[in-house]
């Protein structure tokens, strides 16, 4: 029998004074309250309880037993509230993995995340890898790169665009490409973890088209490539807001917006669809809340364009934060 359930009853037994008050007590016939007593002092082996016709009495090895059974069963109440208390209000530590190149992204979600609830802290480590959430402990992963485990569950939280940028310096130098098909005279600044190699796609005018590109840098980091984008290397492709801040500067410039047109997920991870603690469950909710009520969150440049270069901003379209998805997941690069 359930040795929880059983030493409840035992105790019961003794509270009650008897086996027939307890299964009053309890909702249980006197032979069940019987039988659980006798399932716990047979698993001892020794008698817990003195039986008469009229009362019942602790023998001296049932007296140390009740006490810690009574121990015990308030450590079970105990632990049930702590756990109802963290499914009910976000508390406790958030364990976070996310894509290199999430941070622009996360670092508005978080601030406010924290502020609404002083009982969380949050821990992020960031991989560009699939990490195994249960086997590493993460409750929640965010990434841009395609999820290999299908046993996972996905919550589309945003979406995002791949956009070709190069400072003024190398266009001044190299010129401009105006359709994807120009890349193959320029030095392209390669993504190492890109799924689609050394291709570059693209979709506008056109249909969807893709472009084998080189160049003279490979780097597992957004950063890195972005910097040397900066410095007047070459050509990038990644997340709009990620050169963001170089566009508003003019240090980058915007290129073939008009085939930039591709919407692509920003995916929540985690393990299990039911019974998600509260602090998950808010920080999702949170997050897909701040993409929906700022369109402009996950293509910042967008609305700089269209208040700054009417010309370019023609090409590129509003983001429809609701739409259905491509079948494909893309990645930087």
């Amino acid at each position: 029998m359930d040795r929880m359930a059983s030493m409840a009853t035992f105790v019961k037994v003794v509270d009650a004074g008897g086996f027939a008050a307890a299964g009053r007590v309890l909702n249980m016939s006197p032979s069940t309250v019987t039988t659980h007593v006798q399932s716990l002092e047979e698993r001892l082996g020794a008698r817990l309880l003195n039986r008469s016709t009229r009362n019942v009495s602790l023998t001296e090895v049932g007296t140390a037993y009740y006490d810690r059974c009574l121990q015990i069963l308030a450590d079970a109440d105990e632990a049930d509230r702590v756990a109802q208390a963290l499914q009910s209000t976000p508390r406790g530590k958030l364990r976070l993995n996310a894509s290199v190149a999430i941070p622009p992204l996360l670092a508005p979600v978080i601030a406010e995340f924290t502020a609404l609830y002083p009982e969380v802290s949050l821990s992020m480590t960031m991989s560009d890898r699939m990490v195994d959430l249960v086997e590493e402990g993460f409750d929640l992963a965010i990434h841009l790169l395609p999820v290999p485990d299908s046993s996972l569950v996905l919550r589309r939280v945003g979406t995002y665009r791949l956009l070709v940028t190069g400072a003024p310096e190398y266009l001044a130098r190299h010129g401009t490409p105006r359709t994807p098909a120009d890349l193959v005279h320029h030095n392209c600044l390669g993504f190492s973890y890109s799924p689609w190699g050394s291709e570059w796609r693209f979709s506008g005018p056109d249909g969807d088209q893709s472009v084998a590109v080189h160049g003279n840098l490979e780097s597992n980091s957004v950063n890195a490539l972005r910097l040397a984008a900066v410095q007047g290397q070459g050509l990038t492709k990644m997340p709009s807001f990620l050169v963001a801040d170089e566009i508003r500067a003019g240090r980058l410039v915007p290129l073939l917006t008009g085939y930039s047109r591709a919407e692509y997920p920003i995916n929540a991870v985690y393990p299990h669809r039911h019974q998600l603690s509260a602090k998950v469950r808010s920080f999702l909710d949170l997050m897909t809340k701040t993409y929906r009520n700022n369109p402009d969150w996950a293509d910042p440049c967008g609305a700089r364009l269209k208040s700054h270069d009417p010309e370019i901003a023609s090409d590129i379209l509003p983001l429809q934060r609701e739409t259905a998805m491509p079948s494909s997941s893309a990645a930087v690069g």
